[in-house]
């Protein structure tokens, strides 16, 4: 019962791929990070100075792959679900490889194995810094009354205000931004950003990631603040679900902050569901 690990995006897609794509509704962020990865460039700006790393564990021998993690830092681990002795072994072989893994971001109940595990091995302290909930669209729910405007995929010209957005709403939740240039320029080229026009203006955007496995995440949706309370957010976000869902995507995920209600009841009224609870853990050493 081992991890295996490595920093080649291509080597852990050989391995675990098949596997995350077994439940896409729940890996979705590690199947995103990964096809980021693969299409990017592991040296992406998106990804810090460091080499992201990969991990798969077997529950023996030639068995299936039965969890997986990815790290991108200076960012905490994603985790899939696994048993207790694989959240054992994923911190044994933290240590074995000195990878000063800084936290964790999964469900409560493999968060809490992989913590405590942790925890027995090097004392310190575990800090809850994000709750979060993964929902998932049941059946959409135009918002009503909608507000003024309409919807339009962003051109070359909404670059800069797209790059500026994306800036905005990764410092506005906490992080460094999540996307470089090259990013924002796969979004726009493969029509995945849409913006909200009103009064010949763009007054907010939502993004989603690539389909992979038939289910694509809402992510991120943003309006500066001096625009926010009328509705546009809810109008952009509708439009696009729409959108992606009439292009053939079964499943159209989005994660909401558990600390934020206004966005949770507008996901909510919009016909979103949830799927699941996560946190994401920070370890302190003593």
């Amino acid at each position: 019962m081992a991890w295996t690990t490595t920093q080649d995006p291509e080597t852990f897609e050989a391995a675990a791929g098949a596997f995350l794509r077994t439940r896409p509704v729940r890996h979705t962020v590690l199947l995103s990070v990964v096809s980021s990865l693969r299409s990017l460039g592991a040296d992406a700006d998106a990804y810090g100075a460091r080499a992201p790393e990969f991990g798969w564990w077997r529950p023996g021998g030639e068995a299936p792959v039965g969890a997986a993690f990815v790290w991108t830092p200076p960012r905490t681990a994603l985790l899939t679900p696994m048993p207790d002795e694989a959240a054992d072994a994923l911190v044994e072989t933290m240590v074995a490889e000195r990878s000063g893994i800084p936290g964790v971001k999964a469900g409560h109940a493999v968060a809490e194995a992989v913590s405590g595990a942790w925890q027995r091995r090097h004392g310190g302290t575990v800090t809850c810094v994000q709750r979060l909930r993964l929902h998932r669209l049941d059946q959409l729910i135009e918002p009503s009354p909608a507000p003024p405007g309409t919807a339009r995929p962003p051109t070359a010209a909404d670059r800069d205000l797209l790059l500026a957005w994306s800036a905005a709403f990764a410092t506005e939740i906490g992080g460094t931004p999540p996307d470089g240039a090259r990013a924002v320029d796969d979004r726009i080229a493969g029509g995945r950003c849409l913006l909200w026009e009103s009064g010949g203006r763009p007054v907010s955007m939502a993004c989603h990631t690539a389909p992979l496995a038939g289910s694509a995440r809402i992510a991120p949706v943003y309006t500066p603040p001096e625009l926010r309370g009328r509705g546009y957010a809810g109008a952009v976000t509708a439009a696009f679900s729409r959108s992606v869902r009439a292009r053939g995507t079964r499943e159209v995920l989005l994660f909401t902050d558990l600390a934020n209600p206004t966005s949770n009841a507008l996901y909510r009224r919009l016909g979103y569901r949830p799927v699941e609870d996560q946190v994401v853990l920070e370890f302190g050493r003593e």
